[in-house]
C-alpha cells in the first residue's frame, strides 16, 4: 500500500511538471512566432543537426528592452532526424513562396518540421523526418515537431539546475533520466547552431557551385558557337574576296583589250581620213561598223573558262542601236564623167543635206547620222537638219535640254545622250513630245533622279542605266504602250520607291533590266507581256508564291548575285510556268539544288554558291528535260551526289559543269547521259575512276562527248584504262594535264 502511494505521488508530480512545461513552451512559441513574423527571428535550432530536445531560455519580448526568460523542461534525446531538401526556383534574387515574396537570405518555417531559406532566387527547404519512438510515454513538446520519450522511473529525479544533463556524451556515467544543467544546455544549443550554420553554408556553396558550372557550360557553348560562326564567316569572306578579285581581273583585262582595239581602229580611221572626202566618210562608217561588230563579238566571247559553256544564254545582247547603223549605200556602178566629177557631185549632195559649217567642232555627219561623241560640248547644239534620223551626243558635259532643242531635227528616230551631266531639272517639260518618230532614247550615265516626263508614244527602247533614279511613279511610263525594251540598271531603286502600278501602261514590254539596284524582293506589278527579266546584283532574299502569277510568258529570269537560299523560294513560285526555260541563280546562298524548279526548264546556272548536295529526283519532273546545268565553284563532295540526283536528265543533258568542287569520284549516272557533249570535272579531288565511270563500254552507239576536262585533280594518267574514254569523239578533246601533286 505504501509503495502504491509513492507511485501515485510520483505520477502526480510528473503530470504537474508537464503542465508547467507546456505553458512555458507556449509562451516561448508565441515569442518565437513574433520574431519570425517581424523578420528578426532565427529558425529553430536542431532541425539540421542532432535532434536533441533542449532546455534553454528564449526572450519573451513584450516591447520592452529587457524580456523575461522562459525555461523549457529537458527531455530525452532522440536519434538524428532524416532531412529531405526541395528547391523552388525564384527570380532576380528574391523568392516567391505560396504567393509571398521573400528577400534573399530570409529564413522561415511554413509548417512544423520544415525550415526554408531564400538564397539566390531559389527556396531551399529542410524537412525533418522524425524517428520512430519505442517508449511507453512519447509526447511532442510545445514548439517542437518530433516526439520525445518521458518514461516513468521508480525514483523521481531532481529537477534543480545542478542536476547532470541526461545522455550527455561527456558524462562517463550517463543518467538515462537525469536533467541537464544550464551550461550543458548552452553547449548543446551552441553546437546545434554551429551545425545549422555549417549546413546553410554547405547548401549555399552547393548552389553557388551548381550556378558556376552552369555558367561555365553556357560560356563554353557560346565560345564554341562563336568560333564556328567566325570560321563560317571567314570562309564566306575568303570566297567573296576571291570571286571579287577574279571579277575585277576579268573586267580590267576586258577594258584593256577594248581600249587597245579602239585605239588601233581610231588610228586606222585617222589614216583613212587623209584620202578624199567621200572615201573618208565611207571608210569611217565602215570602220565604225567593224568596231561595233568586234565589240559585240568581244561581249559574246568569254575567257577560256567560259568557252565551254556553249549553251549559256545569260549574256548581254548586242546593242540594238549599234546594229541599226547601216553603211552608206555604195554609189551606182554606172558613172557619168570621170572620178573627180563624181566626187564633186557627192560633195554637193552632202552640202544640200546640211552644210558642214553648221556643225559644232568635233561633230561629223554622214547621210542622216550626226555624231558628236566626246566633242567637249557643254550645251545642246542648235541643229537644223530636218532629214536627220540619228543623233549621238555621247561623252560630253551637257547639263540641260532647253525648250525647242529638237525643233530643227523633228524626224529623229534615235538619240544617244549617254555619259553627260543631264539632271531631271535640266530637261525642259515636254521637250521630247515634238519627236513623232522617236523609237530609241539612250540616257545612260547621267544624273537623272526621275524618268523624263511626256515621252513620245512611239518609243520602243528606253535606257536609263547608271543614273540616280530614286522613284518610279505611277505615271512615269504613261502612254508608252509600244515600249519593248526598258533598262534601269545601277540606280537607287527598291520595292519601296517603285509603284506597283508603274508598269501597267507597258502592255508590250518584253525585256526589262533592273540589276545593280536595292531590291529585296521581286518588284510587284510586272507586265504580263514580259519575256526576259534581269535582276542580278540586288539584295533579293525571297521569292513568294504569287510574285510571277501575272508574268506567265517569262522565258528567262536572271537573279545572280543576290541573297537567295533554297528555303526562301516558294514551291509554287514558278513550277507551273510553261515557257520559263532559263534561270540564273549564280552567286547566291544556296546549299542545295532548289526543288520545285519549272517543268519547262532547260538552262540552270548555279555557279558560285555553297551547294553541298544534289537531291534525288530534283530534275525528274522536267519536260522535255534539263539540257544545260552549271554547278561550278560549289562544295559538292563524294556524298553530295546521289544515285538518283540526275534522274530525268539522262536523255536530255548536253552540258554539265561540275568543276571547282570537292568531288572525290566521278558522280554516278554520268555514263547514262546519252546526249552529253560537254563535261567539266576539272579542279576537284578525283584520284581515279572506274572504267565505266564516264563511258559505258556496253553502249555501241557513236561517240557523243565533244569535250572532256579532268585537269587539276589527283589522277595518274598512266593508270587510266584505254577504254575509259571510248565515248569521246577525239582523244585530243580530253584534257588530263596538269594534275595536282599528292
Amino acid at each position: 500500500m505504501r509503495q502504491l502511494c509513492v507511485i501515485v505521488s510520483l505520477w502526480l508530480l510528473v503530470l504537474l511538471s508537464l503542465a508547467q512545461s507546456q505553458d512555458q513552451d507556449r509562451l516561448a512559441g508565441v515569442t518565437r512566432g513574433r520574431r519570425q513574423r517581424t523578420g528578426h527571428g532565427r529558425p529553430r535550432e536542431g532541425h539540421h543537426s542532432q535532434a536533441l530536445t533542449r532546455t534553454g531560455s528564449l526572450p519573451l519580448n513584450h516591447g520592452e528592452e529587457g524580456g523575461a526568460s522562459i525555461f523549457i523542461e529537458s527531455y530525452r534525446s532522440v536519434r538524428d532526424p532524416q532531412t529531405n531538401y526541395n528547391v523552388i526556383p525564384g527570380k532576380q534574387g528574391q523568392c516567391v513562396y505560396q504567393g509571398i515574396t521573400m528577400f534573399n537570405k530570409a529564413v522561415w518555417s511554413p509548417k512544423p518540421c520544415v525550415t526554408c531559406l531564400c538564397t539566390g532566387g531559389e527556396v531551399v527547404c529542410d524537412e525533418v523526418s522524425c524517428p520512430t519512438m519505442h517508449c511507453h510515454f512519447p509526447f511532442i513538446p510545445t514548439g517542437e515537431c518530433c516526439p520525445v520519450c518521458m518514461d516513468a522511473a521508480p525514483d523521481l529525479p531532481d529537477f534543480s539546475g545542478d542536476s547532470p544533463v541526461p545522455n550527455d556524451p561527456s558524462d562517463p556515467n550517463p543518467d538515462p533520466v537525469g536533467p541537464h544543467t544550464q551550461a550543458e544546455i548552452d553547449v548543446i544549443l551552441k553546437r546545434e547552431q554551429e551545425e545549422h550554420r555549417a549546413e546553410e553554408e554547405r547548401l549555399l556553396k552547393k548552389d553557388a557551385e551548381r550556378k558556376r558550372r552552369r555558367k561555365k557550360l553556357k560560356k563554353e557553348e557560346a565560345e564554341k558557337q562563336r568560333r564556328l560562326e567566325e570560321e563560317r564567316r571567314k570562309e564566306e569572306d575568303e570566297l567573296r574576296a576571291t570571286l571579287a578579285k577574279e571579277e575585277e581581273r576579268r573586267q580590267a583585262e576586258e577594258e584593256r583589250r577594248l581600249e587597245e582595239e579602239d585605239r588601233r581602229l581610231r588610228e586606222e580611221a585617222e589614216a583613212a581620213a587623209k584620202e578624199k572626202e567621200r572615201q573618208v566618210e565611207e571608210e569611217r562608217i565602215r570602220h565604225k561598223l567593224n568596231l561595233m561588230e568586234k565589240l559585240r563579238a568581244l561581249e559574246e566571247e568569254e575567257e577560256e573558262e567560259e568557252v565551254w559553256l556553249r549553251g549559256d544564254v545569260f549574256q548581254m545582247p548586242p546593242k540594238v542601236a549599234e546594229e541599226s547603223i547601216q553603211p552608206i549605200p555604195a554609189p551606182p556602178e554606172e558613172h557619168h564623167g570621170d572620178v573627180e566629177e563624181e566626187e564633186e557631185g557627192q560633195e554637193e549632195e552632202i552640202e544640200m543635206i546640211s552644210p558642214r559649217a553648221g556643225l559644232p567642232p568635233g561633230c561629223d555627219i554622214s547621210d542622216v547620222i550626226v555624231t558628236c561623241e566626246n566633242a567637249k560640248l557643254t550645251s545642246f547644239p542648235p541643229l537644223s537638219i530636218p532629214e536627220l534620223k540619228s543623233l549621238s551626243l555621247e561623252g560630253n558635259t551637257i547639263t540641260s535640254i532647253p525648250v525647242g532643242a529638237f525643233n530643227g531635227i523633228p524626224n529623229l528616230e534615235w538619240i544617244n545622250l549617254g555619259k553627260n551631266k543631264l539632271t531631271s531639272a535640266g530637261i525642259a517639260p515636254k521637250v521630247f513630245q515634238s519627236l513623232k518618230h522617236l523609237s530609241r532614247l539612250y540616257l545612260d550615265g547621267n544624273l537623272l533622279q526621275q524618268v523624263p516626263s511626256d515621252l513620245p508614244s512611239t518609243l520602243q527602247e528606253l535606257k536609263i542605266n547608271e543614273n540616280k533614279l530614286r522613284e518610279i511613279e505611277q505615271n512615269s511610263f504613261q502612254d508608252l504602250s509600244h515600249l519593248l525594251t526598258l533598262e534601269m540598271e545601277d540606280n537607287v531603286l527598291s520595292e519601296g520607291n517603285v509603284s506597283p502600278l508603274a508598269f501597267a501602261p507597258l502592255t508590250q514590254l518584253s525585256y526589262l533590266r533592273m540589276g545593280r539596284n536595292h531590291f529585296r524582293t521581286i518588284p510587284q506589278g510586272l507586265p504580263p507581256s514580259l519575256l526576259e527579266l534581269y535582276l542580278e546584283n540586288n539584295l533579293i532574299e525571297e521569292i513568294s508564291d504569287s510574285v510571277f502569277n501575272q508574268t506567265t510568258n517569262l522565258n528567262l529570269i536572271s537573279l545572280g548575285h543576290n541573297r537567295l537560299d533554297e528555303s526562301r523560294i516558294a514551291p509554287l513560285a514558278w513550277i507551273n510556268h510553261k515557257n520559263l526555260e532559263s534561270i540564273d541563280l549564280s552567286h547566291n546562298r544556296m546549299y542545295l539544288v532548289p526543288s520545285y524548279l519549272p517543268r519547262s526548264l532547260v538552262h540552270l546556272v548555279l555557279v558560285g554558291n555553297q551547294i553541298e548536295r544534289i537531291p534525288g529526283y530534283v530534275f525528274a519532273h522536267m519536260e522535255p528535260g534539263i539540257e544545260y546545268l552549271y554547278l561550278s565553284y560549289n562544295k559538292l563532295d563524294g556524298e553530295g551526289v546521289e544515285p538518283e540526283s540526275f534522274f530525268g536528265a539522262f536523255g536530255s543533258m548536253i552540258e554539265l559543269c561540275l568543276d571547282h568542287n570537292q568531288l572525290t569520284t566521278v558522280p554516278i549516272g554520268i555514263n547514262e547521259m546519252k546526249s552529253l557533249h560537254f563535261l567539266r570535272l576539272n579542279s576537284n579531288n578525283i584520284r581515279n575512276f572506274a572504267e565505266d565511270a564516264i563511258c559505258d563500254p556496253l553502249n555501241e552507239d557513236d561517240s557523243h562527248i565533244v569535250a572532256l576536262r579532268l585537269e587539276n585533280n589527283y589522277i595518274d594518267p598512266r593508270k587510266v584504262s584505254p577504254t575509259a574514254f571510248s565515248c569521246v569523239r577525239s582523244y585530243s578533246s580530253v584534257v588530263l594535264k596538269p594534275q595536282k601533286t599528292k
